[in-house]
């Protein structure tokens, strides 16, 4: 796991926490900062998985196979 699905994955947790606070606050503002943050998680991850798939492809291509 890179840095940067890490980070991805506490944004989206963090997000979803906010979403909730706001949902049980009546706090539509503080839901949509929620969703926000879990929507720039989910897009963080998606980085980091196309960064992991890369560097396999590149040490898979550096194995002479």
């Amino acid at each position: 796991m890179n840095k940067d699905q890490v980070k991805g994955k506490l944004e989206n947790l963090k997000g979803r926490a906010k979403e909730a606070a706001g949902a049980l606050s009546g706090n539509k503002h503080r839901q949509a900062d929620g969703l926000i943050d879990r929507v720039q998680g989910a897009a963080r991850e998606k980085v980091g998985d196309a960064r992991n798939s890369a560097a396999r492809r590149i040490d898979r291509s550096g194995d002479g196979s």
